[in-house]
């Protein structure tokens, strides 16, 4: 089983990591250099434009363009669980694992990118920016969706394989086929786009975080992301590895909903929107 994660916006590249953290080499270096090339070629005022930035985010953005080398030199790298620090990695508290923690999600969280494709958690980035959204036009199409293509789906397909040997060797476990391949979506729409349905090949569950408010429960971003993060925090911890262990989520007030869920979409709701227990 394999959880997918968002990237964030905001990145931190000043928390101390422990020095003798593994730092892995992305799958996909090479289109993230080949995306790089890209938009070296294009001045501040179109990367604004491109991408909705101010002036000064621009010019940020253009500078790591230009420092961003194929190999990544401990000093310029962070792994990437702990590089990024938005709302959903607030919730994830990645700071906070262990080494088996991390170990463990290694081989079971995937982050999407927009440049890189995917991270995984000890992958080693580059401060960058480049959301999957983008209308970034490559020779394979005008988009990053049309960049990626299958790949993500393939590396997806590839991960969950190497799963099967520990996975199939577990006491109680029996051979399934591709019936137990499963990812748990907790990516954002704008990025879980990047995996192409028809070459998954797995099944797909979505994990909906919805908080009563004004009579009635509702998906409230900020909360929504931050419940991400959570979930994503709790499969680690607790090893999960089948969909029903999902069912067990109950941090910071929420709760699984089953008379809202469905098999391929799982409902956790709380009554207090914002309340940490």
């Amino acid at each position: 089983m394999l959880f997918l994660l968002s990237p964030a916006k905001t990145l931190d590249f000043d928390t101390p990591v422990p020095a003798q953290l593994p730092c892995t080499e992305p799958a996909f270096t090479a289109q993230a250099a080949q995306l790089i090339e890209v938009l070296r070629r294009k001045p501040p005022q179109e990367i604004a434009s491109l991408m909705g930035l101010s002036d000064k985010l621009a010019a940020l953005n253009v500078a790591r363009y230009q420092a961003w080398q194929p190999q990544c030199t401990k000093s310029a790298c962070r792994q990437a669980l702990l590089a990024f620090n938005g709302d959903v990695y607030e919730g994830l508290q990645a700071h906070s694992l262990d080494a088996a923690d991390l170990a463990w999600a290694q081989q079971h969280l995937v982050i999407l990118s927009g440049l890189y494709g995917v991270l995984r958690p000890l992958d080693g980035m580059q401060p960058y920016r480049l959301e999957m959204g983008t209308s970034l036009a490559t020779a394979a199409g005008a988009n990053l969706y049309q960049f990626w293509g299958t790949r993500i789906a393939d590396y997806l397909n590839a991960a969950l394989q190497e799963q099967e040997p520990a996975a199939l060797s577990s006491p109680g476990r029996e051979a399934q086929g591709h019936a137990e391949r499963t990812v748990v979506n907790l990516a954002s729409q704008e990025y879980f786009k990047a995996v192409d349905r028809k070459a998954l090949r797995a099944r797909v569950i979505d994990c909906v975080f919805e908080d009563f408010k004004g009579g009635s429960y509702k998906i409230i971003s900020f909360y929504a992301k931050r419940a991400r993060g959570l979930m994503a925090r709790y499969a680690i911890t607790q090893r999960l590895t089948t969909p029903a262990g999902l069912e067990g989520f109950a941090l910071e007030g929420y709760a699984f909903a089953p008379a809202a869920s469905v098999p391929e979409r799982l409902v956790f709701r709380r009554t207090q929107p914002g309340a940490h227990t």
